[in-house]
């Protein structure tokens, strides 16, 4: 029992650690633009802008929560908390060598998990019952299944190398050698497939300012709004650490590990400052005519190498 209840604080802690680092990963966005836009970003509360993001959390969380009279109330209430939920229950597959969960089809899991995301996006644009809602949800959920597809096969190449789905392997098998410069092609199609799949810049159709007016979350207000925020940047930093275990070199405890998910996440931000949106048809295109076919290739490649290698 109490083995059990030092696991449930340990996963408490993990979350509370994951809502802090989404906070200051919203801080260092709204900063980093800020100097990319020659301007100075969020500064004037508490030292430096540090408490900016504790500041807009109440502020969201105070505010009056609104709600069209013609949505389907309870679903459009719940779905930002589903997706936020789903966001945060991803997070339990980071093996820690300690106390935590470790189990052996992590891989499986996240992916899981991704998909289930879906439903989310899509309930929440379907229960506004709003025309530009509804839109920007089923241009999401196209993208977000387009890419998964690209993205599973990717991964499988990975997974092929390790011959396991428990994260902890990717570390042994990437102690002499990083993977990202073994399938550097793949590592470059699985970082863009992560843009595409966070819905973030130059792929971010579920809020196309210009012609869907924000998009699913059009009528979200208040705290529903702050949850498909938290939800969104929340996954950003999960494919980050992701990306840093199956490509450079593995999950460990050291500070090396943390700045290279820190510059993974840099990387979104970057991203989001220099590139425009693409169109929706190149979008998809680069999905099924692209990706596909090069990660397909490379999956039989790597199956090859390893039944010529075993």
């Amino acid at each position: 029992m109490k083995d059990l209840l030092l696991v449930f604080f340990g996963l408490l802690i993990l979350i509370i650690g994951v809502l802090i680092g989404v906070a200051f990963l919203t801080l260092l966005e709204r900063s980093v633009l800020g100097y990319i836009q020659i301007r100075k970003g969020p500064n004037k509360l508490g030292m430096m802008g540090i408490l900016q993001p504790f500041s807009d959390a109440i502020k969201l969380f105070t505010k009056e929560m609104t709600y069209p009279n013609y949505s389907n109330y309870l679903i459009y209430y719940f779905s930002p908390v589903i997706s936020f939920i789903l966001s945060l229950i991803v997070w339990m597959v980071i093996p820690y060598y300690f106390n935590l969960i470790s189990f052996n089809l992590g891989i499986l899991f996240i992916l899981s998990c991704m998909s289930m995301g879906v439903y989310g996006v899509m309930v929440a644009g379907w229960s506004s019952n709003s025309n530009y809602a509804l839109l920007g949800g089923l241009r999401s959920v196209a993208q977000t299944i387009s890419y998964e597809v690209s993205l599973a096969m990717i991964l499988l190449s990975s997974v092929i190398m390790v011959m396991d789905f428990n994260l902890m392997y990717f570390m042994y098998y990437q102690l002499n050698m990083w993977f990202m410069l073994l399938m550097l092609p793949l590592g470059l199609c699985w970082l863009s497939s992560m843009l595409a799949e966070t819905n973030r810049t130059p792929f971010d159709f579920a809020e196309g300012e210009s012609e869907l007016v924000s998009g699913f979350n059009v009528e979200y207000s208040s705290g529903g709004f702050a949850l498909i925020f938290l939800a969104e940047y929340s996954s950003i930093l999960f494919m980050s650490f992701f990306f840093v275990v199956v490509y450079m070199g593995g999950y460990s405890l050291t500070l090396m590990f943390y700045f290279k998910l820190l510059f993974i996440s840099f990387l979104f931000i970057w991203v989001r400052g220099t590139l425009p949106r693409y169109r929706y048809d190149k979008l998809m295109y680069l999905a099924w005519k692209s990706y596909l076919p090069i990660s397909l290739n490379f999956l039989l490649f790597f199956v090859g190498l390893k039944i010529f290698l075993w």
